[in-house]
């Protein structure tokens, strides 16, 4: 039986550059998306997926994500003698939604070194890592579903989806054997590969479960372009020892950190929240488009 995962670590440091001027002052990860901040997304996933303790690696003008996750008692009290019990539940279910600890990553030198500041709170324990750009809509929460394969096969699992196309050079794709429906054995990983050399469709998305053993790749991993330390050559190399597995997760994807595609998540949440949905769907009926 697999050590069970109690912790997720989040990356938060990035300078977010896709969303200037918006994220001069203000941490992509909260933009609003519709009325949450992308980052609680991932958050009340990694929650209903059974996380105990949230790990958040920020860096300069990040603390507006620390404050979100604290307690306003202003604010909770002012909701509370103005008799908005509706929004003070809801404030309070922020706070008390996990352990959230935080540490800072004083430089963006890529998403391994993100990862690598968490490790003395990680420490030698079996952990997700959940990217809120990818904000992922599904009945089963995306990360339980890796969780399941991780379970079952006591090994690393990365998430992982189709594109078609050109879109493919984007991003890390998997090289893999289908062991079942969905489920892969990975035989290796490419970062960013033209279509004509891409291995498969099978793009790498924003959800971990890592082994600890990750870090010590890590620290070996040469800086690749721009001075970043690429996650995805720390767990190629990690691969070359030990099994991974790859989920393509049941649900759709969002790039939240693309102007078109949070637009789109835009749209598609607001036609799902149970109070805007039913007049925003008639004012997108009356467009003249």
């Amino acid at each position: 039986m697999p050590q069970k995962v109690r912790k997720a670590v989040f990356p938060a440091a990035g300078l977010g550059t896709r969303f200037l001027p918006a994220t001069k002052a203000s941490p992509k990860e909260m933009l609003p998306l519709v009325d949450k901040p992308l980052i609680q997304y991932v958050v009340e996933e990694a929650v209903a997926s059974g996380i105990e303790s949230v790990i958040i690696v920020t860096g300069r003008g990040k603390a507006a994500i620390e404050d979100h996750f604290d307690v306003s008692f202003e604010l909770e009290k002012l909701l509370e003698e103005r008799g908005k019990q509706t929004e003070l539940k809801a404030m309070r279910a922020i706070s008390e939604m996990a352990r959230v600890s935080y540490v800072r990553q004083r430089e963006a030198l890529g998403l391994g070194h993100a990862v690598l500041q968490a490790r003395e709170l990680v420490g030698d324990e079996p952990f997700a890592v959940m990217l809120s750009d990818d904000i992922i809509d599904s009945e089963t929460p995306a990360l339980k579903q890796l969780l399941d394969v991780y379970e079952k096969y006591d090994a690393p699992v990365i998430g992982t989806m189709h594109v078609a196309g050109e879109a493919i050079s984007r991003f890390g794709v998997l090289d893999v054997e289908e062991i079942e429906d969905g489920v892969y054995k990975i035989k290796d990983m490419v970062e960013k590969p033209p279509l004509a050399e891409a291995p498969s469709d099978l793009a790498i998305i924003g959800r971990y479960v890592l082994t600890p053993d990750i870090f010590d790749e890590i620290e070996q991993t040469r800086p690749g372009a721009g001075g970043e330390i690429q996650f995805t050559d720390a767990m190629r190399s990690l691969l070359q020892r030990r099994p991974f597995y790859a989920k393509r997760f049941e649900g759709t994807r969002y790039d939240a950190g693309d102007k078109l595609g949070f637009l789109i998540a835009t749209v598609e949440f607001g036609l799902q929240h149970e109070d805007l949905a039913a007049e925003f769907r008639e004012y997108l009926q009356s467009l003249k488009i």
